[in-house]
């Protein structure tokens, strides 16, 4: 060996390789990222003009028709414009958790991994230094990160503006805390939707390993798991002897247990979806894993 090949630079990463996976997740799926982070900022920002101005002017225009005092009258039912902007944009902002997960679960089986499977990129970083463990590990923790962040903050605004427009809601009574779309976007199931959902999406992905049929299987799967929920959901928490199992039923001191029984079954199907991934990843491609 000459002193040249032992004083000759080696080739060096350009980023550490954790961090190196993560920028080439983030760049390959920048679309997805984009679109997320716009969901984000359109749904934060709507429920901050709820929280503001829409709620004002929806209470001002209330107490102008003579409503909100001590002698409501038959018209104090019926909102006026001010009012149906404010719950036109509550709506498409909780409506925006309700689509996600099947929005994740879809992309998670068609686009994350089931394009990469199918078009034999995943077989190519593979055969680099990224080991098919890794290569999962990352595409599961980095969307998860990002749908935490993004939820968590979606789902802390609601709920300041549930807590604020408490006068509002008690006048009209078209919202209560028990609605699928109240109840799901003021606590921990508008994170645990899509972080199940998600797992459910790989897990499909890697069984098909097929863009178009993985995605097909991953919405089904999830409609299904969100169908079910919804209709078990009374039965979560035991309500008085005698009163029947159905979520009105059910006293507002519920919330919070439903709410974290539910949230369990979620993480449970996530984890039991996730530790499937991994199995089937590692049958297939062996001591590789």
């Amino acid at each position: 060996m000459s002193a040249a090949t032992i004083g000759a630079p080696t080739a060096v990463r350009r980023f550490p390789e954790p961090r190196g996976l993560f920028l080439a997740l983030l760049r390959v799926h920048r679309s997805a990222l984009l679109f997320w982070l716009g969901l984000v900022v359109v749904a934060a920002g709507a429920l901050l003009w709820a929280l503001g101005p829409g709620a004002d002017n929806a209470w001002a225009e209330y107490r102008a028709s003579g409503c909100g005092g001590d002698s409501p009258h038959l018209g104090c039912d019926l909102p006026g414009p001010a009012h149906g902007r404010y719950e036109t944009v509550v709506a498409c902002a909780s409506g925006l958790l309700a689509v996600l997960p099947v929005l994740t679960g879809a992309w998670a089986g068609g686009a994350l991994i089931g394009r990469e499977l199918e078009s034999g990129t995943a077989d190519f970083a593979w055969t680099q230094s990224v080991t098919p463990a890794r290569w999962l590990a990352a595409k599961l923790a980095v969307p998860a990160l990002l749908l935490v962040t993004g939820t968590l903050a979606i789902t802390l605004l609601h709920r300041a503006l549930w807590a604020s427009d408490s006068h509002l809601t008690r006048s009209l009574g078209w919202r209560e805390w028990h609605d699928d779309s109240v109840f799901e976007a003021n606590g921990t199931l508008a994170t645990a939707h899509p972080l199940a959902a998600l797992a459910l999406g790989v897990l499909a992905g890697l069984v098909v390993r097929r863009a178009l049929p993985a995605l097909a299987a991953a919405a089904l799967a999830v409609m299904a798991l969100i169908y079910v929920l919804d209709e078990v959901r009374p039965h979560l928490w035991p309500v008085p002897p005698g009163t029947p199992a159905l979520m009105h039923e059910h006293p507002a001191s519920h919330f919070w247990p439903l709410q974290l029984v539910e949230t369990g079954i979620l993480l449970a199907v996530a984890a039991l979806a996730t530790a499937a991934s991994f199995t089937l990843l590692r049958r297939r491609t062996g001591a590789a894993v």
